[in-house]
């Protein structure tokens, strides 16, 4: 059993977020919506969980048939490189992008957007004016490149597995609710909370920021996270002779693996991330970003929306077949419909192509494909709960559950910006693919029995 894992109750345990991704395409059939999971018999709940929520909505990205993940990460012995041989032109016809493809904002819809203009600008250099273009994925890569193609004077086809654009960025709104609902990337951090911000600011959607972090455990208020452990442990790890994962290099630097404290943290990163970190490299790790996070209260979909705006997108449209030669390209559908066009920018995600749900004809080329094996898909699922009144008197923003099995160790408190009783549950890791494949009744049982440390909680003197 390695340092980050834990016991878990029926499924999951971690913390979840979004500094994530880019688009969301091709899958070989529909799938269910992210909102809903497949039914179940509702468990008894142990005396002492959360009440019964009001209402709830969660993501399902790690089982998606178009998503296989939320975001893409180097395990150990991989390098960046990875992510420039992916992004290669392959005979100035076939163009990959999306966040995988991005060297400096993987994993964020940031780099997306740049992965998706980056692309764009190589087809345009490569064309001329009027060739026909096609967009594989309406996702935050695919618009940036579908918009850039569009001003240059190339003519653009979108294709979307979905039955609605914003790939894994997904706001639902819901009388419900008082905010729109965000199953998808709306969280950031650092420098792409900037980036992100003042975009969304343009189109009058207000920032949300989390940043009054607090650590629960069952026996009250405890410190937040500390990552000082895990940087030692890095530091240590880049002077070994090999890569090794992110739970070595803390064993090998002497952590303690029953240290609640240190669990909360690798909660904290699995959550920011969707990195493994029985398998993430530490000579090129994931990032620890600050205890504090950036949200959105409108719909953040516009970031994909308003680029597509009079550009021609087809809905429920999944690409399963790419076949390429000197003269152009042929795309088949799902539906057994083929295509032609000039060239074709592809912004499956990472995981949509790992699980082959698209056939190359001819198959890619050694360097691409060995990309495609060589990296590796994150896991992030959000499970958003309201109830009637408030069962916490905790005034911070931000929670880490401390110690003990809570199979979901952060939590958002929307009550101070919204006035209702509402919190939003983080799961990452591989802990998020197992909750997003539980049905209904068992997610609505680990959510209850994740927040048992808050109920009556004290506020810390």
């Amino acid at each position: 059993m390695g340092i980050s894992r834990r016991t878990l109750l029926v499924g999951a345990g971690a913390g979840a977020v979004a500094v994530v991704l880019a688009a969301c395409t091709p899958g070989p059939q529909p799938t269910r919506s992210p909102t809903t999971a497949p039914p179940s018999p509702t468990p008894t709940v142990p005396p002492g969980a959360a009440p019964e929520p009001t209402a709830w909505m969660r993501s399902t990205w790690s089982t998606d048939a178009y998503s296989r993940g939320a975001m893409s990460y180097l395990p150990a012995g991989a390098t960046p490189q990875l992510r420039t041989d992916l992004a290669e032109p392959i005979g100035d016809r076939v163009f990959l992008s999306g966040e995988t493809t991005d060297p400096d904002h993987p994993g964020t819809v940031p780099g997306a957007i740049d992965a998706g203009q980056r692309a764009a600008a190589l087809v345009i250099a490569a064309s001329t004016s009027g060739e026909r273009v096609a967009v594989v994925g309406a996702g935050a890569a695919g618009a940036a490149a579908a918009r850039a193609l569009t001003d240059a004077g190339r003519t653009v086809t979108v294709f979307e597995a979905r039955e609605r654009t914003g790939g894994r960025i997904h706001s639902v709104a819901d009388k419900k609710w008082p905010i729109p609902v965000q199953l998808g990337a709306w969280l950031s951090a650092g420098e792409e909370a900037g980036t992100l911000g003042g975009e969304l600011a343009a189109q009058g959607i207000h920032r949300l920021t989390f940043d009054t972090p607090t650590g629960w455990s069952k026996d009250g208020a405890a410190p937040a996270v500390d990552e000082a452990p895990l940087r030692h442990a890095i530091e240590q790890a880049a002077n070994a002779p090999a890569d090794i994962p992110v739970d070595a290099a803390l064993k090998a630097a002497g952590a303690d693996p029953a240290d609640p404290a240190l669990a909360a943290a690798l909660a904290w990163l699995q959550a920011t991330t969707g990195a493994d970190v029985e398998k993430a490299s530490s000579w090129f790790p994931p990032t620890f970003v600050p205890d504090s996070l950036v949200g959105a209260d409108g719909d953040v979909g516009v970031l994909v929306n308003t680029p597509l705006d009079g550009i021609k997108v087809t809905l429920a449209s999944p690409v399963t077949r790419i076949a390429y030669d000197d003269s152009g390209v042929s795309l088949r559908l799902g539906t057994g419909e083929s295509l032609s066009f000039d060239r074709v920018i592809v912004t499956a995600p990472l995981g949509v192509l790992q699980h082959g749900a698209i056939e190359f004809a001819p198959p890619l080329p050694f360097a691409h494909r060995g990309a495609i094996a060589a990296l590796a898909s994150g896991y992030v699922e959000t499970v958003w709960v309201q109830f009637d009144e408030a069962f916490w008197n905790v005034d911070a923003d931000l929670w880490h559950v401390v110690g003990g099995d809570a199979p979901v160790r952060t939590w958002l408190n929307l009550q101070p910006v919204t006035g209702r009783p509402v919190l939003v549950g983080l799961v990452g890791g591989p802990e998020a693919e197992t909750f997003a494949k539980l049905g209904d009744g068992d997610a609505e049982a680990v959510v209850r029995e994740s927040l048992r440390v808050f109920v009556a909680a004290t506020p810390t003197p």
